[in-house]
């Protein structure tokens, strides 16, 4: 199957229905559709791009993992959650707008989405999922909403590309690996709203010459800064409040 037009009288769609379709490239999903199940549109290989109708709430777990020729998507302003792994591995997926509805953003999400250049993420989000843009390479800024309070392990692991970021204030935590081998992160201010760094956080950032972290740390985990290029005066500051274990080579 290569091209599928479903009629006006389907109303769902189930779990893994087209999953493996690895030769269909266009699907049109009609208004009347409310619900689509989990893994619908995994591994569908050559699924390019798809509106989804305006009745969905969620954009289930595994929903287009490993679709990987998904370069382009619409999502309705009638979702308020993304679930686990949703986006893995599309690779070929470069720019997406999420709206303002969304409040849930799960683990995985996009993670692997190795072409992802630009994303938006609504103000509403208060948790970034543990993995979930690991290994986004292309992803070359991004702009985390006032409304996020933590941000999970590894979530931006791997996105090398990433030179700029901004750390909102409501921040509290910045879990184990979260920005781990960011190599092209420069420069970096953590806000006072945070307590907690935990292990590996910025491992590998190799760039990362610019650091200003406030009184209200106090902790900061095992080789968090390990490899970070860091001057001795910085280095030294921050060995005095956390000890040398920040800086332990791998």
């Amino acid at each position: 199957m290569k091209d599928i037009v479903l009629p006006d009288s389907v109303t769902s769609i189930g779990i893994g229905a087209f999953a493996g379709c690895q030769s269909l490239r266009s699907l049109v999903i009609p208004d009347s559709v409310t619900s689509i199940g989990t893994g619908a549109f995994a591994y569908c290989k050559s699924l390019s791009s798809l509106v989804l109708p305006d009745g969905i709430t969620s954009i289930g777990k595994w929903f287009f993992s490993n679709c990987s020729s998904l370069s382009c998507l619409v999502i309705p302003d009638s979702v308020t959650r993304i679930r686990d792994e949703a986006f893995r591995r599309c690779s070929s997926l470069h720019s997406l707008v999420i709206p303002n509805s969304v409040t849930s953003i799960g683990n995985y999400a996009f993670c692997g989405c190795s072409s992802l250049t630009d994303i938006f993420i609504p103000n509403g989000i208060t948790n970034i999922g543990k993995n979930a843009f690991y290994g986004c390479s292309s992803l070359s800024s991004f702009v985390i909403p006032d409304s996020v309070t933590s941000i999970g392990e590894n979530a931006f692991r791997g996105c090398s590309s990433l030179s700029s970021l901004d750390i909102p204030n409501g921040v509290t935590s910045i879990g184990c690996d979260a920005f781990r081998d960011c190599s092209s992160l420069s420069s970096l201010v953590i806000p006072d709203s945070v307590t907690s760094i935990e292990r590996y956080a910025f491992c590998g950032c190799s760039s990362l010459s610019s650091l200003v972290i406030p009184a209200s740390v106090t902790y900061i985990g095992f080789r968090a800064f390990t490899s970070c290029n860091l001057s001795n005066t910085l280095r030294q500051e921050l060995i005095s409040r956390f000890g040398g274990k920040l800086f332990w080579q791998l």
